[in-house]
């Protein structure tokens, strides 16, 4: 008899998360300096495919506040790119209503995707003061790969690891969005409408690390051990 936790797809999805765990351990770690709050820009694609998804992705991001208040916060903005070339950014803020709001205000429409405007913006932002690190959440890759690694390498030559949840299960944008992990030092996890209690978990977890660096995530992980326990573990951080 085959058990329900043997199947493939189950343990693929294992295999996906130990890889995007392993690769979040092998980024640098960051260390507080000077009294700054972390900064994590969220950036999301709105076009008409993630209309299913949009709110729970709402739900999703709340958590990230949650984990980092205890810290002294977190700054996060909002980027999102949706229709006919329209690309939008919203203020940093370390308000979780203000951000909701914002999110659940914003309504999917039709068009091509806009990655290398979210990766250059990004670029832009780590210049311009500091960023700790870019989660995007996106299905679809309709740019040029090599013109969006090229932005890539740049963020990872400024520190800023970008990190990827590919939803679905499309060949090419898997592809992409390996290439752009790969090159700015962050990691690509895939997830679907089963695996949203594990992306819930593992947002919160690259948000902690934003916030407060590996001594904060060791203390997350005490308290909520799973996933995060494991992040931890392969970093060699904790004694438990």
């Amino acid at each position: 008899m085959v058990l329900a936790d043997d199947l493939p797809d189950k343990r693929k999805r294992a295999q996906d998360v130990d890889a995007f765990l392993s690769k979040v351990a092998a980024t640098p770690k960051r260390t507080q300096s000077g009294g700054r709050r972390g900064k994590l820009l969220f950036a999301m694609d709105a076009t008409a495919s993630r209309q299913p998804t949009w709110d729970k992705a709402a739900s999703i991001q709340g958590q990230m506040f949650v984990e980092t208040a205890a810290l002294g916060g977190l700054d996060i903005q909002l980027a999102f790119y949706r229709g006919f070339g329209e690309f939008r950014v919203g203020r940093w803020t370390d308000n979780e209503k203000e951000l909701l709001k914002l999110m659940t205000s914003v309504f999917c429409l039709a068009g091509e995707t806009q990655i290398g405007k979210v990766l250059q913006h990004a670029v832009n932002e780590a210049k311009r003061d500091h960023l700790n690190a870019l989660v995007f959440v996106g299905d679809m890759v309709e740019e040029d790969v090599d013109k969006l690694g090229k932005i890539a390498g740049e963020l990872g030559l400024l520190g800023v690891p970008a990190f990827i949840f590919h939803e679905g299960h499309d060949p090419v944008a898997e592809f992409a969005f390996k290439q752009i992990a790969q090159l700015s030092g962050g990691a690509c996890m895939n997830f679907d409408s089963s695996s949203a209690d594990v992306l819930r978990e593992l947002l919160a977890a690259v948000a902690v690390y934003a916030a407060g660096g590996r001594a904060a995530l060791e203390d997350k992980a005490k308290r909520d051990g799973g996933a995060v326990l494991k992040l931890t573990h392969q970093m060699g951080g904790s004694k438990s």
